[in-house]
């Protein structure tokens, strides 16, 4: 059954004059639409996007002041029911903002209570890719496309299409109100020039992921990645201090070694030195010179 769109209205609160109207914000608003995840891969996808990029937003943002939202509501329309004036990217970056409201993380993120739009969203495609790419505006009786409301409504400056399905992967930019398809560098990558960084896909095991990597070409790790890195770093360290720890025993031993072949050889020297000189005390006491033997 097709619901019809129409406005939330507006609360007022006993405890200011009639004339003051309050909207919701993100705790008396719903989290999600209650769909189920149509795609296994989102949840671990959403989880290397956030780990291997968190040291680059840390260093962006060395007061914390950045939110990341993965599956999570951006209202950006007042609407009845309220699910039907949000979308929810399967990930999303904003700059610049608090990931605390009221001393609690964020339930999601009411554009009306902000003054920041995302930077960023990204859409893995479950289905044909139809519903990531709908340019719809709204009517009275039927929702937004996600394309148009994240165009024309949120204005959200780059817009992702990750299709892991078919290993295809769109980028799109926000030029003069309206997106302009971006195209890949020599890398295949796209990059999120305000992030410094960008984004590509890689294969691992038959399946496509999306991933960041710095302007230079170097992939971005996940935090397990860089803990796996570290340890292969730590054991390769060890490997190369247990090998200049044997080269110098190696080289301890030859040099006592050298060291005991001198003094035997001088051993050798001394006792035919003395061997001589006893010959030659011996010849003398016969009557003998040593030097005329």
């Amino acid at each position: 059954m097709q619901i019809t769109e129409a406005p939330i209205k507006a609360t007022v609160s006993p405890s200011v004059p009639p004339s003051t109207h309050t909207l919701p914000d993100h705790k008396q608003l719903p989290e999600s639409d209650g769909a189920f995840v149509k795609n296994f891969q989102e949840h671990p996808q959403s989880i290397v996007l956030t780990s291997s990029i968190a040291p680059v937003l840390q260093k962006l943002h060395p007061d914390g002041r950045y939110c990341i939202g993965q599956d999570s509501g951006i209202y950006w329309r007042l609407m009845e029911p309220p699910e039907k004036g949000a979308e929810a990217p399967d990930w999303f970056y904003v700059p610049n903002v608090s990931p605390l409201l009221d001393g609690e993380y964020r339930r999601s993120y009411v554009l009306w209570k902000e003054f920041i739009a995302p930077l960023i969203a990204i859409e893995f495609v479950s289905g044909s890719g139809a519903e990531e790419r709908d340019a719809t505006p709204p009517s009275e009786t039927e929702k937004a496309g996600k394309f148009w409301v994240y165009e024309q409504a949120i204005r959200i400056p780059f817009y992702v299409i990750f299709d892991g399905f078919r290993d295809n992967l769109e980028a799109y930019h926000l030029l003069d109100g309206r997106y302009a398809k971006m195209q890949p560098n020599q890398r295949g990558h796209y990059a999120i020039a305000p992030m410094g960084v960008e984004l590509g896909l890689i294969l691992e095991n038959g399946v496509s992921w999306l991933r960041w990597w710095d302007e230079s070409g170097n992939l971005l790790l996940t935090g397990d990645e860089r803990a796996v890195q570290a340890e292969a770093i730590a054991d390769q360290q060890k490997l190369i201090a247990d090998q200049e720890r044997l080269a110098k025993q190696q080289a301890e031993a030859i040099a006592d070694q050298q060291k005991a072949i001198a003094d035997q050889a001088t051993l050798a020297q001394q006792q035919s030195e003395q061997k001589a000189q006893r010959l030659a005390e011996r010849l003398r006491a016969l009557g003998y010179d040593p030097e005329d033997v």
